[in-house]
């Protein structure tokens, strides 16, 4: 698959992510509209946008410079080639 390289592609791209994020996070509320669904939902939302920080950013330029990662399955196979060594 070709890289995404024009930037009006790529804020379409971060739209429709934000749509979908924002639509899921909607329904699941809808369906269960308690503080305890509103919370959970925003602890998931959170650690899920740290663990893909730590995934691109921190192991990027602190952990291993020399490897660029092209999305999430590069790291888990970065992580389990790491493992054997």
């Amino acid at each position: 698959m070709k890289d995404l390289a024009e930037p009006k592609w790529m804020y379409l791209k971060a739209a429709l992510l934000l749509v979908i994020g924002v639509t899921c996070v909607a329904l699941l509320f809808l369906d269960q509209p308690t503080l305890r669904t509103a919370v959970l939902l925003a602890l998931a939302v959170w650690a899920f946008c740290r663990a893909y920080y730590f995934a691109f950013y921190v192991i990027g330029k602190y952990v291993d410079p020399a490897f660029r990662f092209s999305g999430l399955w590069s790291f888990v196979r970065y992580l389990t080639r790491r493992n054997r060594k």
